[in-house]
């Protein structure tokens, strides 16, 4: 098709000027079929990580309120209760589903590199790389915090209620007080141990007062967070990107030790970017997701590559085995190919293609076997090259979380919201805590001179595992919303949600809680906590794979099915996620 790829409206088809190297219609990108239209009747539904935030969203959705209205004032409060995951110092992706034109949209709200980011920031004078624990607390891991403009973005296009009224719940929490739930006075002793934030002055007052972490039941008020969202409230977006907010956190950023080079103009020039849906097949069913710099496509290559390991196999042993190595190969592409498609070539649309993944599958790794990337080139004829890259030695931390949130009128938001690690960098600026999300770029250059599709560059943003999703029927009725916090681990997480309920037979709940299992690279990580976990462990064990057993897993998957007799949600019970509905 030229110069330009179908990209999904559901109901439309039309035309995005192609962004990667070469593009492919995808199957099912665009239905022909139209939406059997008629009036939504399921309800609301919001599935959160911390039941405050799930307060704040169903008195919005019960004032007439939007999903992406409830978003805003759950998250604007997952940032004051659960500081460890999320907040206005980070970022986020938000994937909309407007129920009435049948249409899709993803807001990009990543954290952007400073303009005076260079590739080797990272490498010290002696030629070896800062060590994690060492970039991980410092200035120059902070990149300019996208989340406050994703707010004013999916709320112009979206938004029902006052922008103001949004913040209301989450300014009262803060002024009156919370009281410490068990997580996160949990975080708070580990990190102690790890990192600055009992030792930066500032985080210490908060999280340590007279030395020692808060505990559980302890009332914490923050009255800088609540004059810092009444500003939000007030001004809207310049009121965080510039003024005494911005000044702000520009001087936490430029503290030591190692100072980050983060300037007012950084957060003045901040945008968010509308980027395409990309959607593809999964039995008669389309998984639409969001792409790079996200590794939503990870979600339509897993499904995709699972489909041809599992055929003829009944057992779940089989499927579980299907299950890991599909995730192998889809690892290996995703680490070796995704970056910021502004910035770097990306074949994605030959990586999703059916051809190439059922080619791919053929090429499944012996359970003792490195995972290597494929080469869609030598399928796709009319692709000519794919770029060649060093490689990829990114670690990607956990602190990340969840929404999953359908309105009165059938309209859906899944978002994913990070500051990376747990409290992000531990630099706090205005009653909040800023990002570490630069480290989500390969820190370490090669020595080789082979270049990087994740790299650091100026402006760019930094590959991320969040893949907030949606599926759809053969009619483009919706069916599921998902999404997950977890790192490297998000696509693993992601997509056993997808083929737990529409291959294994799992409930909404029974796939959140079965034991994850992440085969990203040599090793398959294995959930271990309960007796199922176990009996996975040793299977594939057996059969050759080299298991690292896991007594826990950062997952926080909240999500939503909606079926004929109703909508059906789950929340992860490895964090402290409910699920609420309004008839």
């Amino acid at each position: 098709i030229g110069d330009s790829v179908a990209s999904r409206g559901l109901g439309d088809v039309y035309k995005r000027q192609c962004l990667f190297s070469a593009c492919y219609l995808l199957p099912v990108l665009v239905k022909d079929e139209p939406k059997i239209l008629g009036s939504w009747n399921h309800g609301a539904m919001v599935s959160a990580a911390n039941p405050h935030a799930v307060d704040a969203a169903i008195k919005i959705l019960e004032k007439g309120g939007s999903a992406v209205d409830a978003t805003i004032a759950a998250h604007a409060v997952l940032g004051l209760v659960e500081p460890q995951s999320s907040g206005l110092g980070g970022g986020g992706f938000l994937l909309h589903y407007n129920y009435e034109d049948d249409s899709l949209t993803f807001i990009d709200g990543r954290e952007t590199a400073p303009g005076s980011a260079t590739f080797d920031m990272f490498m010290k004078d002696d030629g070896s790389v800062m060590d994690f624990l060492e970039a991980w607390p410092s200035g120059k891991a902070v990149g300019t915090p996208g989340i406050v403009a994703l707010y004013s973005t999916a709320h112009a296009a979206h938004g029902v209620l006052p922008w103001s009224e949004l913040f209301n719940h989450a300014i009262t929490l803060a002024e009156n007080g919370f009281i410490v739930s068990p997580r996160l006075a949990d975080f708070l002793v580990v990190a102690k141990q790890r990192g600055r934030l009992a030792i930066n002055p500032r985080t210490k007052k908060y999280f340590y007062p007279y030395g020692e972490p808060l505990q559980i039941g302890d009332l914490l008020k923050n009255p800088e967070y609540a004059n810092t969202l009444i500003r939000i409230a007030k001004e809207g977006v310049s009121g965080f990107y510039s003024g005494t907010i911005a000044e702000t956190i520009v001087a936490a950023v430029q503290e030591d030790p190692y100072p980050g080079g983060l300037t007012l103009s950084d957060l003045k020039n901040y945008k968010t970017i509308i980027r395409p849906v990309i959607c593809g097949p999964f039995r008669d069913m389309s998984i639409c997701t969001t792409s790079p710099p996200s590794s939503g496509g990870a979600q339509i290559m897993i499904a995709g590559l699972y489909d041809h390991l599992v055929k003829n196999k009944s057992s779940q042993a089989d499927k579980v085995l299907a299950f890991v190595d599909a995730q192998r190969l889809a690892y290996a592409d995703r680490d070796h190919y995704f970056g910021d498609p502004d910035e770097v070539d990306i074949p994605l649309d030959a990586l999703l293609t059916p051809t190439y993944l059922k080619h791919r599958a053929s090429e499944r790794f012996d359970p003792s076997g490195k995972p290597t990337p494929g080469d869609p080139a030598s399928i796709i004829d009319t692709l000519g090259s794919v770029p060649i890259w060093g490689k990829d030695k990114t670690q990607e931390e956990a602190g990340t979380t969840h929404l999953s949130i359908v309105d009165g009128n059938g309209n859906a938001v899944a978002m994913t919201a990070t500051i990376e690690s747990a409290f992000g960098s531990q630099r706090w600026a205005a009653g909040f805590l800023l990002n570490n999300e630069m480290t989500d770029f390969s820190r370490e250059v090669p020595t080789d001179g082979t270049r990087l599709a994740n790299a650091v560059a100026p402006n760019r943003r930094p590959r991320s595992s969040m893949s907030p999703t949606m599926i759809f029927d053969r009619n483009n009725q919706l069916l599921m919303i998902t999404g997950s916090p977890g790192g490297n681990s998000i696509p693993a997480y992601v997509a056993k949600t997808i083929i737990g309920v529409f291959d294994w037979g799992l409930t909404a709940q029974q796939s959140v809680d079965w034991p994850n299992i992440i085969a990203r690279g040599e090793n398959v990580r294995v959930e271990v906590a309960n007796d199922k976990g176990k009996g996975i462990a040793a299977d594939l064990a057996k059969q050759g794979y080299q298991v690292e057993e896991s007594l826990g897993e950062s997952s926080g998957i909240h999500l939503i099915l909606v079926t004929p007799k109703g909508l059906y949600g789950a929340a992860d019970k490895r964090r402290e996620g409910v699920v609420r509905t309004i008839d």
